[in-house]
């Protein structure tokens, strides 16, 4: 049975992340240092000093999870990964993890991914919502006829986990599909505190601007396969993976189909790598039979 490494995503950021770290290790010293570096400004002293809302802006949020995740792993890397996989930003961390990126390049396509989300919500205004207790194609098939009706953008975003799925759109769009998605049964249909409709063709402008910088990017041959957000299955030629990998940004999250992928595969212990346990509850949820732990 094959062991699996995951990485989380935007939202598992917390105030003080990586402080321990770089307190009790040179070699996380010397990473937080490098980053500092390439980012241009000192974002160890925001993860470590900064408030919740310091720590909220996608700018700071994306590099900050990625750098926290990257030293989680290099911490345990005697542990070779048999596979990995990424939630959204974690995908990048994931891909550092099986030697497709170098951290150096990892970094600057999140720096540059995190600005670039950035333009396109002031951009294209937007937002999110989850959706809980509804099955998934009941919230597909609203979304769809919201979309008919009104030509307002509503999309799956990330499917999480079985009773668990985030709509991304317009304001008005997802407005209007709450109010149905509660009407179809759905528990709970509430707006996220985001900047805007990640993974939704409101996404545009930072997929293109993404393409640019991925197609520049020296991808390495990995050491195990990447289960990609938009596929939802195991990716180990570098030109597949930089395809997937700049239509992430407009494409639907498929966690839930990842992990059932990974285990499908053979996985049967998943170790997240990386502030929080948001995946380890996800991935119980989808299956209680496997083993999961997480580093952080």
């Amino acid at each position: 049975m094959k062991h699996a490494f995951v990485f989380p995503g935007q939202g598992a950021q917390f105030s003080g992340m990586g402080k321990s770290h770089y307190d009790n290790s040179s070699f996380a010293k010397k990473i937080f240092e490098q980053a500092n570096e390439i980012l241009g400004f000192r974002i160890s002293d925001i993860m470590f000093n900064g408030s919740d809302d310091d720590l909220r802006p996608t700018n700071i949020t994306q590099p900050a999870v990625f750098l926290h995740s990257i030293i989680a792993y290099k911490g345990v890397q005697q542990n070779k990964p048999e596979m990995v996989a990424g939630h959204s930003l974690g995908e990048f961390s994931a891909l550092v993890a099986n030697g497709s990126l170098s951290f150096e390049s990892g970094l600057e396509l999140v720096r540059l991914r995190a600005q670039a989300m950035q333009k396109a919500c002031v951009i294209n205004p937007s937002t999110m919502a989850v959706v809980l207790g509804l099955a998934d194609d009941k919230v597909e098939a609203v979304c769809n006829e919201v979309q008919a009706e009104t030509s307002e953008v509503v999309v799956p975003a990330n499917y999480n986990c079985p009773g668990q799925l985030v709509i991304s759109g317009s304001h008005k769009g997802i407005d209007i599909a709450c109010e149905r998605l509660k009407a179809a049964g759905a528990k709970r249909a509430m707006l996220l505190s985001v900047g805007g409709a990640f993974h939704s063709p409101l996404m545009e402008p930072a997929r293109q601007e993404l393409q640019k910088a991925i197609e520049t990017t020296n991808f390495h041959t990995p050491s195990c396969p990447v289960y990609q957000n938009v596929v939802a299955r195991g990716v180990i030629d570098k030109e597949e993976i930089k395809h997937n990998l700049i239509n992430q940004l407009t494409g639907a999250v498929k966690w839930t189909q990842c992990v059932q992928a990974m285990i499908r595969d053979g996985a049967s212990r998943f170790t997240e790598m990386g502030p929080g346990k948001v995946l380890q509850g996800l991935i119980l949820k989808i299956n209680k039979e496997v083993t999961v732990e997480s580093v952080g």
